[in-house]
């Protein structure tokens, strides 16, 4: 792990905010079970990565080392800790922020966490059971 910081810019550069493998797994799941949604409405707080407007419903798919999860995924690396430790928390504070704005504008939200997907079939129940609900 003797990276240049130069090699590490590339790196960190390639890191993409949408479109990623556990977005497109979320996506996968909730089309074959026959739900149709809107990617990335960007005139909603936070971007969400799946919308759907006619329920007033929205899915965050969030990475556990990005939004900080406690899970061994969401551990803080040990080169840079303070740095990355307040990342995290700063994430964290937006992602929290993002939910309680949707909430304030009528908008229901779900978190799916990357870890989560080790199990499609937990995922699909607990996708089922949001947008199935009537608040």
């Amino acid at each position: 792990m003797n990276e240049t910081t130069e090699q590490r810019s590339r790196i960190m550069r390639a890191v993409r905010s949408r479109d990623t493998a556990p977005e497109l797994a979320v996506r996968r799941l909730v089309h074959g079970m026959g739900y149709r949604f809107r990617l990335h409405r960007k005139d909603l707080p936070g971007t969400p990565d799946l919308v759907f407007p006619r329920l007033r419903k929205v899915v965050f798919v969030h990475g556990c080392f990005w939004h900080g999860h406690d899970c061994a995924r969401g551990s803080v690396p040990v080169q840079n800790r303070d740095y990355w430790t307040q990342k995290f928390a700063r994430n964290r504070e937006r992602d929290k922020n993002v939910l309680a704005s949707l909430k304030a504008e009528g908008w229901d939200s779900l978190v799916i966490w990357e870890c989560e997907l080790k199990n499609s079939g937990a995922v699909g129940g607990q996708v089922k059971r949001f947008l199935r609900r009537a608040d």
